[in-house]
């Protein structure tokens, strides 16, 4: 697991999200269609921060 500037922990992409575990033995053809699922699913988990 890395570490940022202060120490704390962060886990490795694929432990935040599935989608990305084993995109590494995927042909890299479809790594753009994943990239762009998880920045979708990103984007609305984030607008329902707003909602809090």
């Amino acid at each position: 697991m890395a570490a940022t500037d202060s120490g704390a922990a962060v886990p490795p992409a694929e432990a935040a999200s599935p989608a990305l575990a084993g995109l590494d033995q995927r042909p890299v053809a479809e790594h753009v269609a994943v990239f762009e699922a998880e920045h979708d699913r990103l984007q609305r988990e984030l607008a329902t921060i707003d909602q809090l």
